[in-house]
């Protein structure tokens, strides 16, 4: 539940209070735990007569002082931050999803690429475009050194060798502008070699595999051309792939459907894989398709969320390597309101940019021509859609500005919002209320932990 401006929860038999504002998180004793219930409100010999039943006089008197501390110290009912900011005033890009190849092998069903192509024509990106494209990542980076370029699809395995060249090429910019980039690709594993892999290990911040979960899950949503299983051939390649990267990054990332509201087994089966480093995330998609999520789904899978927690805790008493992106949290956020209110930075300090050179926010809006921002050649002109995903945030999006989580989600994803809501400023609310259960569990297993 939520009371002024803490959210409380009992979860894995923890009582956790969070205050919202200042993002401290408290395990507290019950008593603590009830008399928060009245303490803005009640006076507290008040509080002792609601009470006397449950505790008595003294103990009362002990948890309330304790709780009076906390508020003095600003870690509890903490004064609102200061959210009257400009956000990216000098419009700095700092991460660039870098679409090397509108094509791909596979037609999983809920492809948001429509298979690859983003709802356009099949392609690959040249050479001459993506260093154009890496040229103006550096030109519109400002003062920020470090850039993130993210080699995406389709299947960007598909246009190996201009990956490569550009790659020699950013490195080359290093260099000359004093920048450094930090590359990742994301791969359905299928074209996986040797040559590949090696390269990949070498030059590659992280990757990121792409499997479903269980055999009869994958094949099922995630089907060859030939409308055939892609799970024996990929699982074998990703095993090797994620053992010659030994302790660099990567990550088996997943989405889950109507189809497999069972998810936390494709979780175990990835672990059972060998697979440590792990995400599965749910399908938001037309709600008329037969594996969409919809309202009937919900509390089947914020069950399957706190059950899997606990199988999560108990794999991590003996393995602490094993990590699930959703129940992974940094409770030392920092104080910085902008970082805590805009969250991805899409359409501002993040791009998308396709085949022929054009830019987006992200690459889930690639192939709206309504979200297109300009070209590498003529830069960012549509400066009012920029403008207006720069405005979107937890103080413009009516929905978050009363949500306890608003700081950790930060408004959520502007594309699930449109998809759903027609409107970036609208969270998608069935996705609002998974990402909070997930945000209990992870903090549920961390004091736990």
């Amino acid at each position: 539940m939520s009371k002024g401006n803490i959210h409380k929860f009992y979860l894995n038999e923890k009582y956790i209070v969070l205050d919202i504002n200042s993002g401290s998180v408290h395990v507290v004793d019950k008593i603590v735990y009830d008399i928060l219930d009245y303490y803005l409100d009640h006076e507290i010999d008040e509080i002792i007569d609601i009470l006397a039943n449950e505790y008595p006089r003294d103990m009362i008197l002990n948890a309330y002082k304790e709780i009076e501390l906390l508020e003095n110290e600003d870690l509890i009912f903490s004064n609102d931050l200061n959210t009257n900011f400009e956000y990216n005033k000098e419009n700095v890009i700092k991460a660039m999803c870098l679409h090397v190849a509108h094509d791909c092998n596979l037609k999983c069903r809920y492809c948001f690429a429509s298979q690859g192509n983003f709802k356009g024509q099949r392609q690959l990106m040249d050479l001459e475009t993506g260093m154009r494209a890496l040229d103006f990542l550096v030109e519109n980076s400002g003062n920020r050194k470090n850039l993130e370029v993210d080699f995406f699809g389709g299947e960007p395995l598909m246009n190996f060798d201009v990956v490569k060249d550009l790659v020699a090429y950013g490195r080359k910019l290093e260099k000359k502008s004093n920048k450094h980039f930090r590359f990742t690709i994301t791969t359905n594993a299928l074209l996986l070699n040797d040559e590949n892999m090696n390269f990949i290990n070498e030059n590659m911040d992280n990757v990121v595999l792409s499997l479903d979960g269980r055999k009869s899950v994958n094949d099922y949503m995630r089907m060859t051309l030939n409308d055939g299983g892609s799970y024996d051939v990929i699982v074998p390649k990703i095993k090797e792939m994620i053992e010659r990267r030994k302790d660099k990054d990567y990550y088996v990332r997943g989405t889950f459907t109507s189809k497999n509201l069972d998810f936390s087994k494709d979780c175990l089966e990835y672990y059972k894989n060998g697979f440590k480093n792990i995400s599965i995330e749910p399908v938001v998609t037309d709600p008329k398709e037969d594996y969409a999520i919809r309202e009937e789904h919900i509390e089947t899978i914020l069950k399957g969320y706190e059950e899997f927690s606990r199988e999560y805790m108990e794999l991590r008493k003996n393995d602490p390597e094993f990590l699930f992106f959703h129940f992974m949290i940094d409770l030392n956020q920092g104080p910085c309101a902008v970082k805590k209110s805009v969250g991805c930075g899409a359409g501002s300090e993040y791009i998308a940019v396709t085949p022929e050179g054009d830019i987006f926010p992200c690459h889930q809006f690639v192939g709206e021509e309504e979200f297109k921002l300009g070209t590498l050649q003529t830069g960012i002109t549509n400066t009012k859609l920029r403008d207006k995903f720069k405005q979107a945030n937890v103080n413009t999006k009516e929905k978050c500005k009363t949500c306890w989580a608003k700081f950790y989600c930060s408004g959520g994803c502007h594309a699930n919002a449109y998809y759903s809501n027609n409107n970036i400023l609208e969270p998608h609310e069935l996705s609002c209320r998974m990402e909070k259960k997930r945000l209990e569990c992870a903090i549920s297993i961390l004091a736990n932990e």
